[in-house]
This record gives structure tokens, sequence and C-alpha cells, in this order.
């Protein structure tokens, strides 16, 4: 922040915090969303939440399916570890691709359009799979899906942030994250009942039904006054917000921020409204993936196998259905706590809790005498040791899905979703996306080598160590965006 924007007015915490005021303060807006129906609005988030569905249940894939690739009796198919590890990872690439793709069609095409076409490759993806006769072609499959996660993780949340008010726009964005990881619970849990293609065939319904639902859903109204269709704007408002309210007062507001929007050039990412939100969401990218999040994501159920539990699918499952409740109650409690606390809590308890994974690590795995050696977590000291242990590795791997739920998980892609100017929504949002399929690719990819030279404990510790990082980060430069419009968060920045 600049001395001029610093420069105490009526003291220096009310000056820098000023924007911060409750939106209360807003007579007019009370009156306003007092009189709006949120039922439609409701009905378009769903509608387009079920992408994030299809995106979990392309994560979720690959942990029940990676088991039973791996006892396949057919050798073309048949994955062995390093095959196993690109066949969990390689979604990533395609994600980050997806990203880039998603960036440019979201200002070019519209966000319900792009939102549309992405179940192409969703469905084309798992056909694929499906019909797969060797491993480059399950390969091809993932990173088919895995573009359509890219472009879905990108284009939902900007089209649910503006479609929504401020009121409902903290819980609506996070049920982005909610319905990610009801996906990645779903493929669990089917995995337990079905074997790999016939799990694929499941994933490849939540695209259909999206796609159908779309079709009758708005754009947005900040895309349609940028493309000065002004009258199709006021009915996508009439759609989402009922007829009971000044539907031209809403319009207005928006309308003043899109009229002062002209095209973006290299020479504007030096003006501060452009660079400072792009750094906080792509930091906030970047965090959230040290986290180790998608590590252990990934390659959960193989975790709990190599770790000895008599039933490593079900544990999954535990592990699934903790994200999915503490995601819900982020998503029910943000828009009256706020992100920045949300999002320190949650960093404290999975410092906390890896640490304590570590710990389980260190008592049970023994230290190699070579730091390269690949297979650290299949070589327990003994079964009578993990018994013993076996509540710390449970209860910290809960503790840690909780912290994520709870903050790291919703929060970065709703605030990537908040903060950036209306010019700048699809290359920044785009950067952002990269940066957090490249990190996962990344950390899924290197997880099991990471453990070969820092030990597995010392990978969680690392883990840990990055937490706390995120918890300084979130204090000192993560705005509180709860309450506020999004024509306010623009000023501001």
């Amino acid at each position: 922040m600049s001395a001029e924007e610093s420069r105490p007015l009526l003291g220096s915490r009310q000056a820098s915090e000023q924007w911060l005021l409750p939106a209360e303060s807003c007579p007019v807006r009370d009156a306003y969303l007092s009189k709006v129906q949120n039922r439609k609005l409701y009905l378009a988030t769903f509608a387009a939440v079920l992408g994030p569905l299809s995106f979990g249940f392309v994560l979720g894939y690959s942990s029940p399916a990676i088991p039973d690739l791996k006892k396949i009796s057919d050798p073309k198919l048949r994955l062995d570890t390093n095959e196993a590890s690109w066949f969990g990872s390689v979604v990533t690439l395609g994600a980050a691709a997806g990203g880039i793709l998603g960036g440019y069609m979201v200002d070019k095409v519209g966000r319900k359009l792009s939102l549309m076409l992405c179940s192409i490759p969703y469905i084309s993806g798992f056909t694929i799979i499906i019909s797969a006769q060797n491993v480059c072609m399950l390969y091809f499959g993932r990173i088919l899906t895995g573009l359509a996660s890219g472009v879905t993780s990108l284009v939902v949340p900007v089209y649910i942030s503006e479609i929504s008010h401020s009121k409902v726009r903290g819980a609506l964005g996070s049920c982005v994250q909610l319905m990610v990881v009801t996906g990645i619970l779903g493929a669990y849990a089917a995995g337990m009942a079905l074997r790999w293609r016939w799990l694929a065939v499941l994933c490849s319904f939540p695209p259909c039904i999206m796609l159908m639902f779309m079709a009758f859903m708005p754009e947005t109204p900040r895309f349609l006054l940028t493309q000065n269709k002004r009258l199709e704007a006021m009915a996508a408002l009439q759609f989402l917000r009922g007829s009971e309210v000044n539907h031209e007062w809403e319009l207005r507001q928006i309308e003043t921020k899109v009229e002062e929007q002209h095209g973006l050039n290299i020479a504007e990412f030096k003006n501060p409204s452009i660079y400072k939100p792009l750094f906080i969401g792509m930091a906030l990218m970047f965090f959230q993936q040290v986290t180790g999040i998608n590590a252990i994501m990934f390659y959960a159920e193989t975790i709990f196998e190599e770790a000895n539990f008599k039933d490593s699918r079900m544990a999954s499952v535990v592990v699934g259905s903790i994200q999915v409740f503490f995601t819900a109650v982020a998503a029910l409690t943000i828009d009256k706590t706020g992100r920045k606390v949300l999002l320190s809590i949650s960093g404290f308890i999975m410092a906390i809790s890896t640490a304590a994974f570590g710990l389980y690590c260190k008592m049970i795995f023994p230290s190699p005498s070579n730091s390269s050696h690949p297979d650290l977590l299949t070589t327990p000291v003994s079964v009578g040791s993990e018994n013993n242990l076996a509540w710390l590795a449970v209860a910290s791997l809960g503790l840690f899905i909780t912290g994520f739920a709870l903050g790291w998980g919703p929060i970065p892609w709703l605030v990537m979703s908040e903060i950036f100017p209306l010019k700048a929504r699809g290359i920044s949002s785009a950067a952002c996306v990269l940066t957090n399929w490249f990190m996962a690719f990344l950390i899924t990819k290197e997880f099991h080598d990471l453990t070969g030279f820092l030990t597995s404990y010392g990978t969680f510790w690392l883990f840990s160590a990055f937490c706390i990082l995120n918890i300084i980060f979130t204090v000192l430069y993560v705005p509180e965006t709860k309450g506020r419009t999004l024509e306010e968060i623009e000023a501001h920045f």
C-alpha cells in the first residue's frame, strides 16, 4: 500500500479499514437485499456447481482405480509404481492447460457457454478411460478430464461470484469446494463396490446433467454488460433476484464500473489495482497446494494401504466424509466469521496435524541408510507397532482434512473470484489456476520422490512448515472481503 493510501484520516486503523465497514452502513443496499428472492439464484448456483462435482469425481477417481489397475491381469493396462504416479498426477497437467484455456474462454464466449463446453472433455475423457486398451489411453483420458477440470475450476467461481449478491456470495462461493469434496467422496464410496471401468461410467454422469441444467440458466449480468447487452443483463437480474426488487438500481451499480473498464494491456500490470490482487491470488493458490492436500487426497487409499490398515478404502471414505462435513460448516459460517479468520484457524489446525502425522511416520517407519530410498511408506517397523499407533495416523489425517476444509480448501477459490477487476478477471484467474495446478502436479508427481529424499516424516514436517507460512501470509496480506460488493472490493485495490 502506498504512503498516500495509508495516510491517517480518522486514525491509521480506521483509514486503512474504512472499506471494511459493515454492509449495514449502506441502507439503500440493505433495503434492496431485504426484498431479494434467492430461489432461482440457488438454482443457477446448483447448475454451475455440478461442474465442481464432476471435477471432484476426476480427483477422487485415481484413489480407488490405482489399486485396481496395479492388480489387473492385462499387462497392457497394468500400472507399475511409476505409471501409477503418472496416472494420479497427469490430470493436473491437463488442468493447468485448462486454466489457460478457461481464462481465454471466460472473456471471449462468456461464463455460461464456457461451462457448458467443458462438459465435452469430461465426457470424452471418461469414455476413453472406459474403452482403454493400454496405458496411453488411460493417460489421454485423464488429461482430457483434467483439461475440463481446469476450465471448471476457473469459470465456476467467476460465474457464481458474478450472479451472487454480497449477503450470500461467501456461502455460495464455498459451495464450489463443497461439491469438489462431495465428488471425491462419491468416487471413494463408489470405488468400494465398482471396478475401475464401471466407476468411470458413473463419473461421466455429472457433466451430462450439468450440460442440461446450464442450458436453462442465465449468463452473468456483468459479462452481458461488457457485451453491450443491457436488456439481457436486466433479464438475467430479474431471473436471479426475483420480481420484488428494483433491478434498475443494481444494474446501474454494475454498469458504472463496467463503463470504467477498457481493454487490458501489459503496461497496466504496474497498476496496484491489477498487480496487488494478482499477487494475493497466485500466492493463495501456491500456499494451498504446498500444504500437501493433493498428495494426501490422490494417494489417500494407497497411504492407508501401505500403512497396513485393514480396510484402506473405508479409511479413505471416512477422510472424504470429514472433508465434506467441514466444508459445509465453512460454507455456512464464512459470511459471518470472515475469510481471514477461517484461513488462520485452518492453517493452525493443518500445521498441528501434519506435524503429528510426521511424528507417526517417524515412529513407525525406520530411517533408511540411503536417503534416496523410494519406498519409505512401504516398510513399517512391525505390524504390532502400527496397530498401536493407528489412531495417531487416523486422527492426524482427519484433523488435517478438517482444517483444510474449514479454510484453505474453499477460501482461495472464493477470494480469487472476488478480488480481480472485471477487465483483468479472465487473465488473472487463469494465472491463479495455472499456479494451482502446476503446484498440484509437482506435489503429486514428486510425492514419493520427496519422501525418498526427506524421509516420510520429513516430508510431512515440511508441509507443516508451509502451513505456518500460510498463517503469516494471511495475516499480513489477505484482505477481508466479507459483506462487500465486487465493485467495492475493486475500488479498494
